[in-house]
């Protein structure tokens, strides 16, 4: 049987890390030993980070709305409870849109809460 050398592929495989290692600072850009860890933990980072935006977002959201809710004299909670006795199913980013860009809409909002209550 012909004797198969895994040059290439292995040359490939190196190339594709350092590629995905372009910028990083140091050795971490050049050696494939250290980019490969550097490249491997930025992934791990990455995955954990899309998970952590969708918390993010939401601990915001519930931030604006809350405020939004203080303005008009009621507390996250109550208002929540309310819109949704009031059959008013809005999400949350939609909620913290509406209080921060059109307060009026928002303060009509607090009041069918208010009266749902």
């Amino acid at each position: 049987m012909a004797r198969v050398k895994g040059a290439l592929a292995t040359r490939k495989r190196r190339n594709k890390t350092l590629k995905l290692a372009k910028g990083y600072w140091g050795g971490k850009s050049r050696l494939f030993k250290t980019a490969k860890e550097a490249v491997w933990k930025s992934g791990q980072y990455a995955y954990i980070s899309r998970r952590l935006k969708k918390r993010d977002f939401r601990r915001l959201w519930i931030a604006r709305i809350s405020a939004g809710c203080k303005l008009n004299g009621m507390n996250y909670s109550t208002f929540m409870g309310g819109l949704k006795k009031a059959d008013i199913a809005l999400n949350r980013k939609m909620l913290s849109e509406i209080a921060i860009n059109d307060p009026a809409a928002f303060t009509s909002l607090c009041e069918k809460a208010k009266a749902a209550m």
